[in-house]
């Protein structure tokens, strides 16, 4: 390796706080896990919720809006385009594997200064295969976003209200629409019903929160994005996800 010149791949391990959504591009392939926190991701009209145990793949110069809604610590990798082929999707989030977090705790061995050599090489082109391959199973954690200043204003609004009782005669209200208006733009514009995007709504943050306060009970999270029966509340997630929130929260382990 040239001193100075930056290896073809290589990883680091940052901190971030809490931040509003902004504009993230670079000329690299980025995947990015987060070990604590969550991160949303919005691209191609859709949002994408990335908590523990789980990553996320960028590809090189496509633009993604990322919010961080609480602190985050995350382990990433940077490819060059010319090093690996370009990933499956823009972006996707996916859940990893034992064999992808080991690959990840691998390659965290070599940083932008670090001396580059062919295990280096032959680890990141393993990374990336196996990374590639589960960016085709993409995770369930994400909602469409809509199209029209309408309706992406009253899924805020949805969104903002989860804990209450929000009604849609009210958010379509609030954005200048009537109630049955706003009912076809939801469908036309996400694909499933108003109702349908509050649970789903619901469900994202409750995943937040179950990637916050650890000591917080999954009856309280449930209470906290607007269910009032665990069992619904138990039942919803695991329709969503494929577990309930008690083994969901468990598989955030740091890396």
């Amino acid at each position: 390796m040239i001193p100075g010149v930056t290896p073809p791949a290589h990883s680091f391990v940052r901190d971030f706080a809490s931040a509003p959504a902004e504009t993230f591009r670079v000329d690299h392939h980025y995947l990015v896990c987060v070990s604590r926190g969550v991160l949303r991701l919005e691209s191609g009209g859709t949002s994408w919720t990335l908590p523990p145990a789980r990553a996320a793949i960028i590809a090189a110069g496509h633009p993604v809006e990322i919010a961080i809604p609480q602190a985050v610590v995350s382990s990433s990798a940077l490819f060059s385009p010319d090093f690996v082929a370009a990933p499956p999707a823009p972006l996707a989030v996916f859940d990893l594997t034992p064999l992808a977090r080991a690959l990840i705790s691998e390659c965290g061995r070599w940083g932008p200064n670090s001396t580059w050599s062919d295990h280096a090489a032959s680890m990141f082109r393993a990374l990336a295969a196996c990374c590639w391959e589960l960016a085709t199973r993409p995770s369930p954690a994400r909602m469409p976003v809509g199209r029209s200043p309408e309706v992406r204003r009253a899924l805020a609004l949805t969104e903002a209200t989860i804990a209450d009782a929000p009604n849609i005669e009210a958010v379509a209200h609030d954005v200048g629409l009537a109630s049955r208006s706003l009912a076809r733009r939801f469908e036309d514009e996400l694909g499933m019903t108003w109702r349908a995007a509050l649970r789903r709504a619901r469900l994202l943050r409750s995943i937040e929160l179950l990637a916050g306060d650890e000591s917080r009970s999954i009856a309280a999270i449930a209470m906290d994005v607007g269910y009032s029966s665990l069992s619904a509340f138990n039942a919803a997630f695991r329709d969503l996800v494929g577990q309930t929130p008690s083994d969901y929260r468990a598989t955030f382990r740091p890396f």
